[in-house]
């Protein structure tokens, strides 16, 4: 984006970082205020607690301006996988119903689902892959009656494929199903308006786009969503007023915080307070046109090679992220271990070879990485 933003990543005085996808290196602000806190901690115990729970709160403030809700309906989890579980747990299955979703999901939008078919004998549906892509219309023809939720990633981890979810929503409302998404490969990198895209679940963390420490997990449930799902999985700060340990049959909370069973990280949020931060103030638009346009400047020096473009690049389909193969029958995992040797860090993914810049990487990055390319 600029210098002062690369300045602040410590990791491009090494490394051309090109793996943002799998994890993001942390900001120096970040790392700072993670140790400001473990320092706090150390020498002062629990005198500045408030401090803690205020930094938190803020972050949820910060999260759900970016996607558009409100920070009631953004509950803290371990990480992706958790906010699916939990919502997996606390809907109300019956033997008939149906679930909705793609064959080649990350397998933290799967392993929840494939618990309920075999638990309550519920139909797991997997529209396949067509060259790298999804067809929407295959994928919504498989929603019927007995459709009770439908879940997809925004962008699709092992192809860079965006989905269009106003259009997946409409079909998965018609027949009042829930629509679940899996933001983490998004979020960060890309704009999100969950109430005008008529997502009802999101489910994400902190570790990949938002340049945060691992351990901050986000699940967001819409109203709607809040009235079916029913938190399985409580504590004591689940309930409406949790300092008042004497009354234990009160209420849970009636929004997204009854998800949210005890103390977490504190100094983890104070990482990902500063990460949000920074993203805030550069503008998450601003850095999907940057993206787009190093992602599209990626693709044009590769396609003078010997590789083939698994990730669609057509008008909102393209993301971050970039998928290529070797046509000559060199493996992916061949490819990445010789770009490592010129420090340079991608990531295998199957056959192909992910690519996924960051908003600190600059054209020069991808020149160097296209150069390297065996």
């Amino acid at each position: 984006m600029n210098e002062n933003i690369r300045k602040l990543f410590p990791v491009t005085q090494k490394y051309t970082y090109l793996n943002s996808a799998a994890v993001s290196p942390m900001p120096s602000p970040a790392v700072e205020a993670v140790l400001s806190q473990l320092r706090d901690v150390s020498e002062n115990g629990t005198t500045n607690y408030t401090n803690w729970i205020a930094t938190k709160d803020r972050a949820r403030s910060l999260i759900a301006g970016m996607l558009k809700v409100r920070p009631e309906q953004i509950a803290f989890m371990r990480n992706t996988s958790d906010g699916f579980a939990a919502v997996a747990n606390g809907l109300r299955w019956e033997k008939g119903d149906n679930i909705v979703s793609f064959e080649r999901e990350f397998p933290a939008n799967f392993y929840a689902w494939r618990m309920i078919r075999d638990k309550f004998g519920v139909e797991l549906r997997l529209c396949p892959e067509r060259g790298g892509r999804i067809d929407l219309d295959e994928f919504i023809a498989l929603i019927d009656e007995n459709t009770k939720l439908v879940s997809i990633s925004a962008v699709q981890f092992a192809s860079g494929f965006r989905a269009d979810l106003e259009k997946i929503s409409a079909a998965a409302h018609a027949v009042d199903a829930l629509f679940a998404v899996d933001i983490i490969q998004g979020f960060g990198a890309m704009e999100f308006d969950l109430p005008a895209e008529g997502v009802d679940i999101a489910s994400g963390a902190s570790h990949k786009w938002l340049f945060s420490p691992e351990g901050c997990g986000m699940l967001y449930l819409s109203d709607r969503a809040r009235e079916r799902v029913e938190p399985t999985l409580v504590g004591w700060i689940s309930v409406e007023t949790p300092w008042d340990f004497g009354d234990t049959e009160q209420p849970f909370k009636s929004t997204a915080l009854a998800w949210e069973s005890g103390t977490g990280g504190s100094s983890l949020f104070y990482g990902l307070e500063q990460s949000l931060k920074l993203i805030h103030e550069t503008g998450l638009k601003n850095i999907e046109n940057y993206l787009e346009d190093l992602t599209d400047y990626l693709c044009e020096l590769v396609s003078g090679k010997n590789y083939e473009i698994i990730s669609s690049r057509s008008k909102g389909e393209k993301s971050q992220i970039v998928c290529i193969k070797h046509q000559n029958g060199l493996t992916s995992n061949e490819i990445a271990k010789k770009l490592e040797d010129a420090e340079i860090v991608v990531s295998p993914r199957g056959d192909r070879l992910r690519i996924a810049p960051h908003f600190f990487n600059n054209r020069a990055d991808i020149e160097k990485l296209a150069e390297n390319l065996p």
